[in-house]
This record gives structure tokens, sequence and C-alpha cells, in this order.
């Protein structure tokens, strides 16, 4: 039976070693490889030169190797790791305590901290949901965040939600030799870039959605629905979250003596992309916010042409029930209630007045 379908995925794991005996420290008999297989391991490789070394060997042992071998280092990469594994891998990498909690914690705001010759970058991924028509549920941006420490022979990434997979950049850098020569700090200069081209992306749609939101708003024939509105201002608020923070983090990256000086100059270059996409963003903040409040006032218009056609009808209906009022209290002083044609000159004299007032109040434009 699958697990992984009914039960979250560090959950998961963890009955799966308690399944196969591996609860805690793994058995004397037990491979690297089936650990590693029951890891939240997604790669782990040896780099020398900016070539890959044969084959996927266990953290442990490419930190050792990286160690040993000149010009190398271990790009590890894990998915959603449950507490007990991420603090194995930070103790074999000899990571600071003090980062555990805010790489786990979703709600960490992206920024870049200094642990001795280790670098914590954390910043956060978003994509974009694909939707055939914007609800007031419609899930529009999904984020999640990545953990980098990069030290001089590793570069550990700790990635959290769906949003910003890694294998792709993996694949990329390493056809780009000259580039991963330069050490682990090309790779967290390639992963920075991708995830600030994924935001450039969010951005791109996001505006297409801000079109049809003003099509809607500013159609002849609207509802007066206003939830989904306000659920693009959600989703937008969350991109932003992801976005803006992390301008003072590229900057204190390009300001950074640790990162060689060639991948500076990238560094410099994906942080103008990040100043492009914060104005879009920024941009994007006061066109919903002006779509918002021009709703409201076309509702609050709406409300108020609603109301002079309710006032304006019953102003009618009040005055043929005052004639009917009036003649029914059978008074023998009233004009004609004594005479045949006294109940036809009550409903004429009813009609008319109804018709002058509908007059008036089409004038006027209440109705």
């Amino acid at each position: 039976m699958r697990l992984d379908l009914f039960l979250p995925r560090p959950l998961t794991r963890a009955v799966s070693r308690l399944v196969n005996g591996r609860a805690g420290d793994a058995e004397p008999g037990a491979s690297k490889a089936a650990r590693l297989r029951d890891s939240a391991v997604v790669d782990c490789a040896v780099y020398v030169d900016g070539v890959r070394q044969p084959g996927r060997p266990y953290y442990t042992d490419a930190f050792a190797e990286a160690r040993r071998r000149p010009r190398a280092f271990v790009w590890l990469g894990l998915h959603e790791p449950d507490p007990a594994e991420l603090a194995g891998v930070m103790r074999a990498f000899h990571l600071p305590e003090l980062a555990h909690h805010d790489i786990t914690s979703p709600a960490h705001r992206p920024t870049v901290e200094q642990f001795d010759d280790v670098t914590l970058l954390s910043l956060r991924t978003a994509r974009y949901v694909e939707h055939t028509e914007l609800t007031e549920w419609s899930e529009v941006v999904d984020t999640g965040h990545i953990a980098m420490f990069i030290g001089p022979r590793f570069v550990v990434t700790v990635r959290y939600g769906e949003a910003g997979p890694l294998s792709s950049v993996r694949t990329d850098l390493e056809r780009r030799r000259a580039l991963l020569a330069q050490g682990s700090w090309a790779v967290a200069y390639a992963i920075t870039d991708r995830m600030i081209n994924g935001y450039r992306d969010v951005a791109n749609a996001l505006e297409q959605d801000l079109h049809d939101i003003e099509e809607t708003v500013f159609a002849r024939t609207r509802s007066r629905q206003i939830a989904h509105v306000y659920q693009l201002k959600r989703e937008l608020l969350e991109f932003k979250r992801a976005v803006m923070p992390l301008q003072r983090p590229m900057q204190a990256l390009v300001a950074n003596g640790v990162v060689p000086a060639p991948l500076r100059k990238h560094l410099r270059d994906v942080a103008t992309h990040l100043t492009r996409v914060v104005e879009h963003v920024a941009a994007y903040d006061e066109l919903v916010n002006s779509i918002l409040q021009a709703r409201l006032a076309q509702l609050s218009v709406q409300q108020n042409d609603d109301m002079r056609k309710i006032a304006s009808w019953a102003a009618i209906a009040a005055a043929q029930t005052t004639i009917a009022g009036i003649y029914g209290m059978n008074f023998r002083v009233l004009p004609g209630a004594d005479q045949p044609w006294g109940f036809a000159a009550m409903l004429v004299l009813m009609a008319v007045v109804g018709l002058l007032l509908h007059r008036q109040f089409r004038r006027a434009g209440w109705l």
C-alpha cells in the first residue's frame, strides 16, 4: 500500500523507516544506498573543477571526498526533510544549530547570515498556478522557501514546497563547467538567478490576470461580486512578501567579500533583475488597489440607484394608498362619493397622480 497517498511526506518516510527496521540509527547491515533511497535527498554529487564525478555517494562520503581533493565541493539537495534527518545533515556538515529553526519555518523571510566560513542564504520560491477563471477561491501564486548553506567545500540546499524545483538548475549548471569550476558560490548564483527568473514569469502571468480583472470590473454587464478581486489582492500580497524582502539580502551578497569576484558581477545582474520585478509588483499592488476602490465605488453607486428606484415606487404607491384610504372612510362630504361616476373618477385620479409622479421621477433620473 502506498503510504504517500494518505500521509505527509516526512511522516511517510518515518513510517517507512519503522517498517523496515531503520528507526533512529541505521542497522549495521543496511547499505548507505538504501538509507539514501529512503531519505529526503534529491541528489548528491561531488564536483571537481566543474566536472561531476561518477556515482551518487552518501553525503558523508561525498563530503569527505570533497575535502580530500583540491578544487572540489559537494552539492547536497534536500526536499522537505524531517527534523531528525535535517539534524543529521547539519551535524555531518558542521552547520550552525541556530539556523535550524530559520530554515524550517515556513514564514521565514529572505535573509543572508554569516556563520564563520558558512553563509546561509534563504529565499522564497514562487510559481504561478494556472486557472481557467479567477474566483474567490482561486490559488494564483504558490510559494515555498529554500535555504542554502554555502561553505568552502559544500553547498547544502533545503527546499520546502512544490515551487522552485532544482533538478533543471543542476542539469543546466553541469553544462557550464567554467562557471561551476568557480566553486560552491556558483551553485548559489545559479539557484538565485533561476528563482528570480521565476519571479519574473509569475509577474508576467499576474499582469494578464490584472488585465482580465479590469475588463470584468469596467464592462457594461458586470457582476456584483467583489470577492475575486480581493482574492487576487491576497495572492499578490503573498507574492509581494516573497519578492520585496529579498532586495536587502541581494545587496549584501553583492557587497560580500566571501563571494568570488567573477561571480559578483553575475549577482549584480541578478539584483538588477530583482529590482525590475519589485517595481512591477509595486505597480501591480497599486493597480489592484485602484481596481478594488473603483469596484467598491461602483457598488456604492449601484446601491444608491437601487435605493432611489425603491423610494420612487414607494412614493407612487403611497399616493395611490392615500387616495384609496381617504375615499375608503365613506364620508358623505367627499366629492362624488354618492355619485355613480365617483368610483371611476377616483380610479382616474389615482392613475393621473401615478403617471405624474412617474414622469417626475424619470426626469430626475430616479427611474
